[in-house]
């Protein structure tokens, strides 16, 4: 049982779920005897610098409170630390703990996994786009769905899920092919035209949509999901498909295993765990069973694996 916890906060995570899933986190495991020391940020820069500290001070583990943003945050320092982490889920969409099976709605749940878990290395996918690299845990989005966070994040104008669905309204009166070209773990590049490309080390993004269906955090790849051109009215009509995870047997959408690679097009962001990591030309890549991460026992009949 861990002695020392650190307990790593985005209080404003999910729209504010962070501050009650901290405060009945916390509670819990002083309730059951655990040292606490809580670092509580509130911007990304703030929750590195936080991050490190709690780490430098050597906590058997460290819980994450937030969303999967929150923690592709820091995966460089947890790594290097080689301390195990916890997660509270407390985000928007929470995909990997879904991709986990973390308790998603119970922090007290997910909590006692700092004490009673077992340790499960899961892989870490990363993007190298011009001199920045970094890291991300769930999908990594590059075409239709990309463009619809890019201006998600430009509107300032409506709030909530409604700024959301007019972006995707925008981006669908604007939608044209993408001149994709794709060089798939140091082959040839292929011109590739697209309406998306996703490069998933889970299965869901957005809060459950499971585009990279079957993919595994443990099995050292990543799943390259493609889709071929479509016009609006093909492309709404296959999304109920890829809501159902029911797509990857349509003839537009292309499915493989891959440990890299390498994505180009005039115009392309990318954007994985909530971030813009890149744009133009980026390498994606997978560090295998990098990050140690606290899971029900049971989870994971390899145990460690590292």
């Amino acid at each position: 049982m861990a002695s020392h916890v650190a307990v790593l906060s985005n209080p404003f995570a999910g729209k504010g779920r962070g501050r009650g899933a901290t405060d009945a986190a916390v509670g819990r495991l002083r309730d059951r005897g655990s040292e606490v020391r809580v670092y509580a940020g509130e911007t990304a820069t703030g929750a590195r610098e936080l991050a490190r500290t709690a780490l430098a001070a050597g906590p058997d583990v460290l819980i994450v409170v937030g969303g999967d943003g929150t923690l592709s945050g820091i995966i460089d320092d947890l790594i290097a630390a080689d301390v195990p982490v916890a997660l509270v889920p407390a985000g928007t969409g929470n995909d990997l703990a879904r991709a986990l099976d973390l308790p998603r709605h119970d922090p007290i749940a997910a909590a006692d996994l700092a004490l009673d878990g077992v340790v499960r290395a899961i892989d870490v996918g990363e993007v190298r786009s011009g001199p920045r690299g970094a890291a991300f845990l769930t999908i990594a989005a590059l075409g239709f769905d990309a463009k619809v966070s890019e201006r998600t994040n430009r509107l300032r104008w409506p709030h909530g899920a409604l700024r959301y669905y007019l972006a995707l309204v925008i981006e669908l009166v604007r939608l044209r092919p993408l001149p994709f070209s794709l060089a798939v773990d140091g082959g040839a590049t292929e011109a590739r035209p697209g309406t998306l490309v996703a490069v998933g080390n889970t299965s869901s993004y957005g809060g459950g949509m499971p585009v990279c269906l079957g993919a595994d955090p443990t099995d050292g790849m990543l799943d390259l999901i493609e889709v071929a051109p479509l016009g609006r009215l093909r492309l709404l009509r296959l999304f109920p498909s890829l809501l159902r995870g029911t797509h990857l047997g349509r003839t537009e959408v292309r499915q493989r295993r891959v440990r890299s690679v390498v994505v180009r097009a005039p115009g392309l962001v990318v954007y994985a765990d909530g971030e813009r990591l890149g744009e133009d030309e980026c390498t994606i890549t997978v560090r295998r069973r990098a990050l140690a991460v606290m899971v029900p026992d049971g989870n994971d009949d390899e145990g460690d694996g590292r």
